[in-house]
């Protein structure tokens, strides 16, 4: 008899092998192989009457409880399933995808727009980081929250400039005990023997001043100007995949495909040297609450 290991993992002995069943991708691509156990999904079931494979890719059991494949998605809704149909399988030009975009069902709220890259760098390489800032075109239709920390002239100037909040010790204690109800934080160098502990709360939120995003700089002023005309950092995470907020639907597709536009050329513009083979693999933009729309790069 099949047993239940995990889940919707099933095993059974066949000879002195051990076959499996399993309809969770990422427990079969991601968890059994930090246990040794290689295994492809489409060679689970090979030969055994005892599960079945799906032509999504993934393999169930008739013996599982529910009797059906879970979407390792979770449940759609009836308004994504619709948007979902309507979803291109070819890759489109930049300004027919935005309109692809724009003709999915729409929402009681403006959602935000966003592109994934997908790259071919090596994450763990520290000269192969795709990781910095940008001031696009046209904002992305929202006033980020900006804390300064700053003194003298250059708190001064950070204040006239727009900055929500401008502080030393009083805004480091602020943060300490737990507040970050802001987007962005900028040090002037000279503050950063103070920012510097409060990277166990900064961190983690992706808030922490850095020389390499421009948020640690002498010239304050300017620097919160930009983030509150539209500044975006982004940074490549685990898979090499870099992801930002490029504006609204209710921008006009002219300033979302500017946005866009900028966007992508700002990051091929920073193809390391120690890159083999091609740099940018895929692009895709999306909605908060809509299928993805894959672009010709």
């Amino acid at each position: 008899m099949p047993c239940k290991a995990r889940g919707q993992l099933f095993c059974k002995k066949v000879g002195n092998s051990r076959a499996i069943g399993v309809d969770d991708l990422h427990f079969v691509r991601q968890i059994l192989p930090l246990h040794g156990i290689a295994v492809q999904v489409g060679e689970i079931a090979a030969g055994l009457d005892e599960f079945k494979l799906i032509d999504t890719g993934l393999v169930f059991s008739p013996n599982h409880p529910t009797n059906e494949s879970r979407d390792p998605m979770g449940k759609k809704s009836k308004r994504y399933r619709a948007a979902l149909s309507k979803q291109p399988q070819d890759l489109l030009p930049l300004s027919e995808a935005v309109e692809v975009l724009k003709q999915y069902d729409s929402t009681k709220f403006d959602q935000t727009v966003e592109v994934h890259m997908r790259l071919g760098v090596d994450p763990n390489q520290a000269d192969q980081i795709i990781r910095g800032s940008l001031v696009l075109p046209n904002g992305i239709g929202k006033t980020q929250r900006v804390v300064v920390f700053a003194k003298g002239d250059a708190a001064k100037a950070a204040e006239e400039a727009g900055a929500d909040e401008v502080g030393q010790e009083d805004l480091a204690k602020k943060i300490k005990d737990g507040w970050t109800e802001f987007d962005v934080c900028i040090a002037a160098p000279d503050m950063m023997g103070l920012v510097g502990p409060l990277g166990r709360v900064l961190g983690p939120r992706g808030l922490m001043p850095s020389p390499r995003a421009g948020t640690v700089t002498a010239d304050v002023a300017k620097v919160v100007g930009e983030y509150k005309a539209g500044k975006v950092e982004f940074r490549n995470d685990k898979g090499g995949n870099v992801h930002s907020v490029v504006g609204k639907m209710s921008f006009d597709s002219p300033k979302l495909i500017e946005n866009i536009k900028a966007f992508i050329d700002f990051i091929e513009s920073m193809k390391p040297s120690t890159i083999k083979g091609t740099y940018v693999r895929g692009i895709a933009i999306c909605s908060t609450m809509s299928p993805s729309v894959r672009i010709a790069s």
